[in-house]
């Protein structure tokens, strides 16, 4: 089992940041606009599009108000196992730490998802950030 951790620093309210990490069907918009293109809730699910046209479905596990933490399933693609989670926490000064988690199998994708996974959460702290930057670039 491969175990991926990405976190960034954001210049927002958690509880902005929250507001947008719980939006289920609104991650292309909300919270990863240019990393994922698209978002279609299909019974509960979320089907998502990124930005190189990979689709997968995405199965809600749980939503901790308390905590700030959602956790999902990626229940389709190129996994034989898949749970992460994130969530959003004050700094000490009012801005938020954003930590997303991944478990998963098989360990011969790990490198691509760790990839996906930086590119997400850099997507995630521009678009909470307001900045209109393209995914992929620097």
């Amino acid at each position: 089992m491969s175990y991926i951790y990405e976190s960034t620093h954001i210049d927002v309210t958690p509880a902005a940041a929250w507001d947008a990490l719980r939006d289920w069907g609104a991650l292309h918009t909300r919270l990863a606009a240019g990393f994922v293109t698209a978002s279609v809730i299909d019974r509960g699910d979320r089907v998502i599009t990124f930005f190189d046209g990979s689709v997968v479905r995405e199965r809600l596990v749980s939503c901790d108000e308390d905590a700030r933490r959602l956790a999902w399933s990626i229940v389709d693609g190129p996994y034989l196992h898949h749970n992460a989670s994130a969530q959003v926490s004050d700094d000490g000064h009012g801005a938020t730490v954003f930590v997303w988690i991944a478990d998963i199998l098989p360990a011969t994708i790990a490198e691509r998802t760790a990839q996906m996974m930086k590119l997400g959460i850099d997507a995630v702290r521009r678009t909470l950030e307001g900045a209109d930057r393209v995914v992929g670039t620097r």
